[in-house]
């Protein structure tokens, strides 16, 4: 069966309003400058997406914005990044979300108003829908409740169509770490969390506990580790993958998106597991070259020259 798209993005929708060289913190009573501002195309889900149509990949999304300047925003950013937004839904009693973000260095202090992605759901979605796909990737669950106990659904339904999945669950605000791994894992090809956020749901102390309680339940678990590179997990065997290091990082603002994005185009282009590690740590890197997750990707060209100048990275040839 010709699937029309290469990857459906399920997942929230926000813009991110980014202050870079922030001078100090906030203090309540008190205001502070920032030498720098963006305005750009935020969200987990988002990001992810627009550089997987960066990349070379025909991307559609699924998720929710109000009818308002900032929706407008976002539909006009991913259909420029070559995203497919017919599936969106837009909602004039809802407002689109937003992120305001503080970025010191290598990490940043975050606010969101969730909006309109609070109100995505099971029931917005169906097998046919998945159908159009051949894989479909998850994010942020914990900023949906409207996946709340029953987001295994919806990865079940992926696969029931014959669709690979992936899941990334991001930061949980309330800090409670409600999933049960051992009923979605099941249904997910790829698990790609961060080493702090493996460490919250699992209840562990250290990544490799983590895996460990896991290992047999995904196909692929990924754990990504920042500026230490990544960790995978498959086939009875752990594989470590050095970083690509940036030494004049702008922001690490969507640089776990991006590795999801450089991970998930290799995976279903059939490439080596390795190799999509060492992309994903790649794409990665190239995000922190530009403010904001999606700066540094306009296309696949441009991609590959900042990969090989900034970073001395060879494409491996078939």
């Amino acid at each position: 069966m010709t699937r029309e798209f290469d990857v459906i993005v399920v997942g929230e929708l926000n813009v991110d309003l980014i202050f870079n060289q922030v001078n100090g913190f906030p203090v309540v009573g008190k205001e502070i400058l920032s030498d720098h501002m963006t305005l750009t195309l935020g969200s987990s889900s988002a990001i992810c997406a627009s550089n997987l149509s960066s990349l070379g990949l025909k991307v559609a999304f699924i998720g929710k914005i109000g009818n308002d300047v900032f929706g407008q925003f976002i539909i006009e950013k991913l259909n420029r990044s070559g995203v497919d937004t017919s599936m969106l839904m837009i909602d004039g009693d809802l407002k689109t979300g937003a992120t305001v973000a503080l970025s010191y260095g290598e990490d940043r202090a975050m606010i969101t108003h969730q909006g309109a992605m609070s109100h995505l759901g099971l029931n917005d979605i169906d097998e046919d829908q998945l159908l159009r796909a051949k894989h479909l990737h998850f994010s942020s669950y914990f900023f949906q409740p409207g996946f709340k106990n029953n987001v295994h659904r919806l990865f079940e339904m992926a696969k029931n169509v014959g669709t690979t999945t992936s899941l990334d669950v991001q930061w949980d605000p309330a800090e409670t770490w409600e999933l049960n791994l051992g009923q979605v894992l099941p249904y997910v090809d790829v698990f790609i969390p961060n080493e702090v956020e493996l460490k919250k749901l699992t209840g562990l102390s250290s990544v490799d506990r983590a895996i460990e309680s896991i290992k047999n339940i995904s196909n692929y678990v990924v754990v990504k580790c920042g500026s230490s590179g990544s960790v995978m997990y498959y086939d009875n065997k752990e594989v470590r993958q050095n970083p690509f290091l940036n030494k004049d990082v702008v922001d690490t603002i969507g640089a776990g998106d991006s590795f999801n994005a450089g991970f998930i185009s290799k995976f279903i282009q059939g490439a080596p597991p390795e190799e999509c590690q060492e992309f994903g740590n790649l794409i990665g890197a190239i995000s922190t070259t530009k403010a904001g997750g999606t700066g540094a990707f306009k296309n696949l060209d441009g991609i590959m020259e900042i990969a090989r100048n900034r970073f001395n990275y060879q494409e491996s040839k078939e």
